[in-house]
């Protein structure tokens, strides 16, 4: 393998390869027979500082046959309960290029996801396929528009091989930037087979790259564990705003950075329902839309867990500090629920009735199956006739309770009607758009319905009339919409 250039822009560092080996193995990428660009995140690529014409066959970087200059690869160790189930894991298809520092000082992991087989693999042969990697490149660019905290994608390189699942599909890598990929699954695996003071390296390591602020506190272990908690909280929270169905939320696939991260069977709700799942390997809804904020407290109480050797000396006092942190859990989600479901229907301030007033609308979307998204966009511009709510006795006296909520505020409406709109994506990543997306690019090879999918995305609050085609329904279907894991 060659290196690239310096004029490309690479600027890595290398800190997680300076953990105890026990954390991570040195490999390289597998190359690849024949890749080929499938698309690049321009915007992406500038804030890492990189120099888009001088990046030389980006098709071999992001393929994994070149090594940008300065990179060190290597798969990460990690463990996780997934479906409730507490497995050793590890990067089993990905690797860890290393380090990007920005020109403005930042950090930020890059990792090749589908780059081949690696120790922790597990009989996998390590590689994805487009389907999937173009999902996550869609859905993670919608996440950042819509303002939550994502993980976000480089590059999509097809490799002209095919990968083997039900069928065989083309295989592709994607490169994925993220604030780190340190994981809940990432301290449970060094409580398990580390030792303690291998776990608090590593905790030691996370403070520095993630609360640098905290690091020299006396209590920082305990710190760590209630500013992930504040992340989770708050992340959460965000996703209830927007339907966002993650699917997989397993403990390795909550990241302490507080970001999105590994999007599998991901997808956004349309018609709203607590018990809406998406996944076709979730058959019990562990990971329904209604139980992804109790799923983070059980993440959390879990990573609480694996800190435990480091909280307390006192067996029992460390039990006490961690239980004591993770009772805030419940409190500071609802709180930022709350905010943020205010502020979708306009209400700046807080009243003791605002709840039942946003649970009553809810139950009214569940009874009448009405579109999530649509519903309050409705409501924004104040159009009630546009919902499938409007003509209901009940829908009538909830409107007429909202109106007066509204009236007992001093803003104007113009700015409440300003504030709604902030609040209230106008499109989504529509389940039916990206798959029309997806299956044009797969099956056809034309990547123009991605492209212009993404162009609508990429403003999801401005409204504007070339949007209005993206707020359509799906057509009805009695086979409810199943999404797969990116394997």
């Amino acid at each position: 393998m060659t290196n690239e250039t310096k004029d490309s822009g690479w600027n890595f560092d290398n800190t997680y390869a300076q953990l105890p080996k026990t954390f991570y193995t040195s490999q390289n990428p597998i190359p690849v027979r024949s890749p080929k660009l499938i698309i690049f995140n321009n915007s992406v690529a500038t804030s890492l500082g990189l120099n888009d014409e001088m990046l030389e066959k980006k098709e071999g970087i992001f393929a994994g046959n070149r090594i940008p200059e300065g990179a060190s690869p290597l798969a990460q160790a990690y463990a996780g309960h997934q479906f409730g189930h507490f497995t050793m894991l590890g990067d089993g298809r990905a690797l860890l290029l290393g380090e990007q520092i920005t020109p403005s000082g930042g950090r930020f992991d890059i990792q090749l996801k589908g780059s081949g087989r690696t120790p922790y693999s597990r009989g996998g042969d390590g590689r994805a396929a487009v389907g999937p990697m173009l999902r996550e490149y869609i859905i993670s660019e919608a996440m950042h528009a819509l303002g939550i905290p994502t993980t976000r994608s480089l590059a999509v390189v097809a490799t002209g091989e095919k990968v083997i699942r039900e069928t065989n599909l083309p295989g592709a890598v994607l490169t994925r930037v993220a604030a780190s990929h340190i994981r809940v699954g990432t301290f449970q695996y060094a409580a398990n087979w580390g030792t303690v003071e291998e776990l608090r390296t590593l905790a030691d390591y996370a403070l520095k790259r993630h609360f640098p602020e905290i690091e020299e506190d006396q209590s920082k272990y305990l710190l760590l564990l209630k500013e992930v908690i504040k992340r989770q909280a708050a992340l959460i929270a965000k996703w209830q705003m927007v339907g966002f169905i993650h699917g997989v939320m397993n403990t390795d696939n909550m990241a302490i950075s507080g970001e999105t991260i590994d999007y599998g069977p991901c997808a956004f709700m349309d018609t709203y329902d607590p018990e809406t799942v998406f996944s076709s390997i979730d058959r019990q809804g562990r990971y329904a839309y209604g139980n992804q904020p109790a799923i983070g407290g059980w993440n959390l109480a879990r990573f609480a867990e694996s800190l435990l050797p480091l909280l307390h000396e006192n067996e029992d006092e460390a039990l006490k500090l961690a239980q004591d942190a993770i009772s805030d859990y419940p409190k500071l989600y609802k709180r930022n629920w709350l905010a943020g479901m205010r502020a979708k229907l306009g209400i700046m301030n807080d009243e003791p009735q605002d709840e039942s007033l946003i649970i009553d609308l809810l139950n009214l979307m569940k009874k009448y199956r009405a579109d999530y998204t649509n519903t309050f966009r409705s409501l924004t511009f104040d159009t009630p006739k546009d919902t499938v709510l409007f003509g209901t006795p009940e829908f009538s006296q909830w409107y007429d309770q909202w109106e007066a909520r509204l009236g007992r505020q001093e803003e104007s409406r113009t700015y409440l009607s300003q504030l709604m709109r902030s609040s209230n994506p106008a499109v989504i990543p529509r389940n039916h758009r990206v798959e029309e997306a997806l299956e044009a690019a797969v099956n056809e090879g034309d990547y123009s319905i991605m492209e212009r999918l993404l162009e609508v995305l990429s403003s999801p609050y401005a409204y504007t009339p070339e949007q209005a085609e993206y707020c359509t329904l799906p057509a009805a279907s009695k086979v409810p919409y199943r999404t797969f894991c990116g394997t």
